[in-house]
């Protein structure tokens, strides 16, 4: 177990920055079409193709996610990301034709930092294009990705990832994209609020703040400057309700990790996927076990997002975690 999504076999997460840019994307590839569906919970999401993952869509199996930043023009990568797998024979077969399916969500990262003054087109798609070239099992976590230019209302923010293992073998991940309107911290103090999930020292193991820390009430930027993207998954066969029974429950992981969430203010989104290669023991118990399963380590990989991450290299960037406290 490497504590990543990529701990599922068949899964592989790919990033493309610029650093100049302050801006890049993370996708998730599927060696195999995955069942998927999806979670929105924040008040300001931006999505492309979430309504085909509603268990009446037609499409049952989707070839990739894409996370990105740039906001809205962000969700020109999953147009890159689809010319890769065409490039690659894969997609929804629809007579002699193949049409990759690639839902996705952004983040807002246009005040970053970064020259944003692209032109005509964004360079969104070519940075898809070549996330999706970069897809293997290894992949960097916090200033990467679609993290680069992430933020929260008191650090900055990034991609982080976790996974874990049930009793009976199916395996979960999470992989999080942390831009959040509020704090992965308690207070003004280095201690995070998904402390209690940690595993090991994998955020600092610092443990949870002391008795009495105020969590006061702060908030970061304006209306659409937030939004924490996550993808959990699963080599666990299930259906797409039940895979969007998961994503809610992993909603929960961003609960765990984040103060305050699911605001006006974000657009959370959690997709959740199942590869398919573990049957459940039942329908029921199983299945929740992999749904809190997915929660803990999406609250993990929050905090390692922020734990990991590194500040911009430019004048007023927010510093990082480390940059705070140290080591």
């Amino acid at each position: 177990m490497m504590n990543s999504i990529t701990d599922i076999a068949g899964i592989r997460v790919g990033n493309a920055d610029d650093a100049a840019l302050a801006s890049g994307v993370t996708v998730i590839l599927f060696d195999e079409p995955a069942v998927a569906s999806v979670d929105l919970r924040g008040g300001g999401t931006g999505t492309r193709d979430v309504a085909l993952l509603d268990p009446v869509g037609t499409v049952e199996r989707i070839d990739g996610i894409a996370l990105s930043g740039g906001s809205a023009f962000g969700i020109d990568s999953a147009s890159g990301i689809s010319a890769w797998l065409a490039e690659q024979g894969r997609g929804f077969p629809v007579g002699s034709a193949r049409v990759p399916i690639v839902p996705g969500a952004i983040l807002f990262d246009l005040l970053s930092g970064g020259d944003k003054n692209w032109g005509r087109y964004s360079p969104y798609r070519e940075l898809g294009h070549r996330a999706a070239a970069n897809a293997s099992l290894s992949f960097s976590l916090g200033t990467s990705g679609a993290g680069f230019g992430a933020t929260t209302q008191n650090l900055k923010g990034g991609l982080g990832s976790a996974s874990a293992r049930t009793a009976d073998g199916i395996t979960v991940g999470a992989l999080v994209a942390v831009n959040a309107c509020g704090r992965a911290t308690a207070g003004d103090g280095p201690h995070f609020l998904a402390a209690p999930f940690e595993q090991g020292k994998e955020f600092g193991g610092l443990g949870s703040a002391p008795a009495g820390t105020l969590h006061a009430l702060a908030f970061k930027g304006d209306v659409g400057q937030n939004t924490t993207i996550a993808v959990v998954a699963t080599d666990a066969i299930l259906t797409k309700t039940q895979a969007q029974r998961v994503a809610v429950m992993a909603s929960a992981g961003l609960a765990m990790a984040l103060h305050p969430v699911f605001s006006p203010l974000d657009g959370d989104v959690v997709f959740a996927a199942a590869t398919g290669k573990t049957k459940l023991a039942d329908p029921v118990f199983a299945l929740a076990k992999i749904g809190a399963l997915a929660a803990q380590c999406l609250a993990r990989a929050v905090a390692r997002g922020v734990y990991e991450a590194t500040a911009l290299p430019h004048a007023g960037a927010m510093l990082s975690w480390r940059d705070r406290f140290g080591n």
